[in-house]
């Protein structure tokens, strides 16, 4: 299959760019690829969030390390856009993660919001979509190059309610990730996927918060054995990214027998990962 090739002169990190990269998973991952000597690009919506995430990146990475630009997904000349920025400013891109993602409240899907339809398949099909085709053009062109796109809920085919609208983007992005790999397997690009698991993040708690509290009182015990903060995710999955030399694979940090393991440990049974973010009831 393909390898990724570094490219990296001494003293150089490769350079990597991360969609949604300003909150959640996607700013972890940025830092902790920044902490393992990476050279990081990140992408959001909104200009301000762009800038105060790379503020606050910089003052933990070595000056010039870090960029960021505004890109919603759903347009590909932004996409394009944030390719050529990244190649300007660094001179190629090694790493590309498509991880912008939204979800909606946890309803059933005939009592969603239209608007609901359109923005969340816009971000997490058609943005990762863009995301996958900008940056397979560009390695192709480059000759090396790792794309990841990043699985959710759905996409191993698990079903749930609540889940149909944001479950289906992540089972097309599995088919769309897979296929790309599979077209692609005799070029030098990479094309994989990550799998981070539950990770505590703002769109997790948003879900909840908004849903049906007593699907929140089931959920919250499961989330005690397989959930987990962003950092030990993050550092997790940089390692993965940086290590990978192969295509049409799926890292994962949450496996079965993880979880199973941990319901056996006294500690997992005692943890609230959600203090003060949510009702504590269950």
């Amino acid at each position: 299959g393909s390898t990724l090739r570094s490219n990296s002169s001494a003293g150089e990190g490769p350079v990597v760019v991360i969609t949604g990269g300003t909150k959640g998973i996607g700013l972890g991952l940025a830092r902790a690829l920044l902490g393992r000597g990476a050279r990081v690009v990140i992408a959001a919506r909104g200009r301000a969030s762009v800038e105060e995430a790379c503020a606050g990146l910089a003052d933990a990475a070595a000056p010039g390390r870090v960029a960021g630009f505004p890109c919603d997904v759903s347009r590909h000349e932004d996409v394009q856009a944030l390719w050529e920025q990244s190649v300007a400013r660094f001179g190629r891109v090694d790493i590309w993660v498509n991880n912008a993602g939204t979800t909606n409240v946890q309803l059933d899907f005939v009592d969603l919001d239209p608007g609901d339809l359109a923005a969340v398949v816009a971000t997490n099909l058609t943005g990762v979509a863009h995301g996958t085709h900008v940056a397979a053009r560009g390695m192709r062109a480059q000759g090396h190059g790792a794309i990841y796109n990043m699985e959710g809920f759905g996409s191993d085919g698990s079903r749930q309610p609540g889940m149909a609208l944001y479950g289906s983007t992540k089972a097309a992005l599995r088919y769309l990730t897979q296929s790309v790999a599979a077209e692609m397997a005799r070029t030098p690009v990479l094309v994989c996927r990550l799998s981070p698991g539950v990770v505590v993040t703002e769109l997790l708690v948003k879900v909840y918060r908004e849903g049906d509290p007593a699907k929140w009182r089931r959920a919250r015990w499961l989330f005690r054995f397989i959930a987990d903060p962003v950092e030990p995710v993050a550092a997790w999955l940089a390692d993965a990214v940086l290590r990978n030399r192969r295509t049409g694979v799926r890292l994962a940090y949450m496996t079965v027998p993880r979880a199973i393991g941990r319901v056996f440990l006294p500690r997992y049974h005692r943890r609230d990962l959600f203090a003060g973010q949510l009702p504590a009831s269950g």
